[in-house]
């Protein structure tokens, strides 16, 4: 299958497999597949294989502007068959994308930003048994995900990370938060964090997601002096 997508590697192997733990960062709304990519060198100390997809549809031609969903004329809204056709899509690029890049299937973490945040939830969930923990950014749980959740010991054992900023104008807080009791009510391991930002991730929001990346993929903590945090944010 042909996505277009990118990759921040590593450059090292670091155990006898072969393989590298990985994130698959899945873009929001109007972004790209290289929007996420900065985060690479602070994830874990750039200990990372991440692999970017990028949206199928152009918003603005000649923009590096896209989505996940084909948009309808001026409606953006998508169908459920949509949402489930573009999920499949993304769900078998990983696939490959770890075979691919040498990825460890047993230590990939699915990272959804926005849009993409309710694509990594349907994904995930649905199979919890694929994935190392799933990181979901300024986003949502869509009813798709919960519906087609699976049940028993691979979901109640699935590591879920919510980040969502109190000062959200896209997503409101309150989207977060009820994501947040509706996870809880399917049994995953959730840890849910607020922070006073907007539509974004920020320094602090990045440091607590790469120490988590580092505890769930089971590497050792290296912490980063402050000051080498990303000074700017992504929105």
């Amino acid at each position: 299958m042909k996505v277009t997508h990118s990759v921040h590697h590593p450059g090292n192997i670091t155990d006898n497999t072969g393989l590298l733990p990985t994130v698959v960062a899945i873009h929001g709304h109007g972004a790209h597949s290289q929007d996420l990519l900065g985060l690479a060198p602070f994830l874990a100390n750039g200990r990372l294989l991440m692999i970017c997809p990028q949206a199928e549809f152009m918003l603005q031609p000649g923009l590096p502007s896209y989505t996940w969903f084909e948009p309808t004329g001026t409606d953006l809204k998508r169908s459920p068959a949509e949402f489930e056709r573009v999920a499949e899509r993304v769900s078998d690029f990983i696939v490959e994308a770890l075979r691919q890049y040498n990825g460890d299937p047993s230590r990939t973490v699915l990272l959804g930003f926005s849009q993409g945040g309710s694509l990594a939830y349907r994904i995930s969930l649905g199979e919890p048994e694929r994935f190392a923990g799933i990181a979901a950014l300024s986003t949502w749980l869509p009813e798709e995900a919960e519906t087609a959740a699976s049940s028993g010991e691979a979901l109640a054992a699935l590591p879920v990370l919510v980040q969502h900023g109190t000062n959200d104008p896209a997503i409101d807080i309150n989207r977060g938060q009820d994501s947040r009791d509706r996870l809880t009510a399917l049994g995953v391991k959730l840890r849910y964090l607020e922070y006073e930002m907007q539509h974004q991730i920020s320094a602090e929001s990045l440091r607590d997601l790469s120490r988590w990346c580092e505890q769930i993929l089971d590497l050792p903590s290296l912490e980063t002096p402050e000051h080498d945090s990303p000074s700017g944010q992504i929105t």
